[in-house]
């Protein structure tokens, strides 16, 4: 992509979480991409949108954005919206002929991801799906250690997203409506089953545990997933915001070494307090303390190993690649198939707990 070509407006639908802290400023720090327009009718969320977006356009509905003099000045949609608005929004889109880009999870089903999948197609329009957590600082690192044969073979992946939330903080994420599309399952698991995929390709057999454990809550905030993958490996998956003592946020274990690695990205943290990735600037960081070991030991109280420094977190780099594929047909970072694929687990999950068994995919 060269810098003599003008900006993709993009249009972006929610000011929420998802749009204000994630997606708003990775679109405006990536060369090729301009926020354009943001739908949101909220007057609050205006404002806050306008103090660090002077220029920005605003829209009350996405209807807005289809007419065809609005979607003539738009490059790109992304859809920040709530998960149940998803796929009537990325239809509306893709069929005023615009690409796009939906947070995670795509849709409810598989099914609904793979007909969005064939629309785009039939469109010859991109349709990509943030997954960002293909670029935490921890999970870049991951890679590195398992591409360089640092661990040998892998036996087991051990995945936690886990908070400590004893209170519920209400809204469509805790609702019981299955229309809603809430729950920790299809939040938090679609990161950590998108990593296990990525990590360890297609998924044999699906076991899982889901429950309920905060007083008033209405839908699962404790789950647990082991996955077989068709290569024999084992991932081991935790999604949770009853957790008073949080576990490693990777243990993975091979035939040569294991790597432990503690904590969250600091990426999300950063973009909420209002830091912002700049060209040439550190991003991603995290200080030597916090890195994980890799190695191998016995000793119940210390493990064994050697500190291993954590790459850089790229966030940033979902969008560059975005803004690449656009201008130069350059790969989808994260294609619908792939959400597709990681819906069929969570499918499979859901109905495990649901019935107690083992399904296989």
């Amino acid at each position: 992509m060269t810098g003599s070509v003008s900006p993709l407006r993009v249009g972006l639908v929610g000011y929420g979480l998802a749009g204000s802290v994630f997606h708003a400023p990775l679109i405006a720090a990536t060369e090729g991409l301009a926020l354009d327009t943001i739908v949101t009718s909220s007057p609050e969320r205006r404002e806050q949108a306008r103090a660090e977006f002077p220029d920005v356009r605003f829209a009350d509905t996405a209807d807005a954005l289809w007419t065809p003099s609005a979607s003539a000045e738009l490059d790109l949609v992304v859809i920040a919206s709530p998960n149940k608005t998803h796929v009537p929004l990325a239809t509306a889109a893709l069929t005023a002929g615009l690409p796009v880009v939906v947070d995670k999870p795509i849709a409810g089903t598989a099914a609904e991801a793979r007909e969005l999948a064939a629309l785009a197609d039939e469109r010859g329009l991109l349709l990509s799906v943030f997954q960002n957590r293909r670029w935490d600082n921890d999970f870049l690192t991951l890679r590195k250690l398992i591409a360089d044969g640092e661990l040998g073979e892998i036996y087991r992946f051990e995945s936690r997203f886990e908070r400590w939330r004893p209170q519920l903080k209400g809204g469509w994420r805790e609702s019981g409506d299955p229309g809603e599309i809430g729950g920790l399952l299809y939040d938090l698991g679609s990161h950590v089953v998108d990593q296990a995929l990525f990590l360890f390709g297609r998924v044999a057999s699906v076991y899982a545990e889901s429950d309920v454990r905060r007083p008033g809550a209405a839908t699962d905030d404790d789950t647990f997933l082991a996955l077989t993958h068709a290569n024999g490996v084992r991932s081991h998956l935790y999604a949770s915001a009853t957790t008073a003592q949080l576990g490693p946020r990777f243990r993975v274990l091979g035939s040569s070494a294991g790597y432990v690695k503690y904590g969250l990205d600091p990426q999300e943290t950063a973009l909420r307090e209002g830091e912002r990735p700049a060209p040439g600037e550190p991003w991603g960081d995290e200080p030597e303390h916090l890195w994980g070991t890799v190695g191998s030991g016995e000793s119940p109280l210390t493990g064994g190993g050697r500190p291993e420094p954590t790459l850089s977190g790229d966030y940033p780099a979902y969008y560059a690649a975005v803004a690449a594929a656009l201008h130069d047909g350059a790969p989808n970072p994260v294609t619908a198939g792939e959400a597709a694929a990681t819906l069929d687990v969570l499918e499979a999950a859901r109905r495990s707990a649901r019935d107690g068994v083992t399904v296989t995919l």
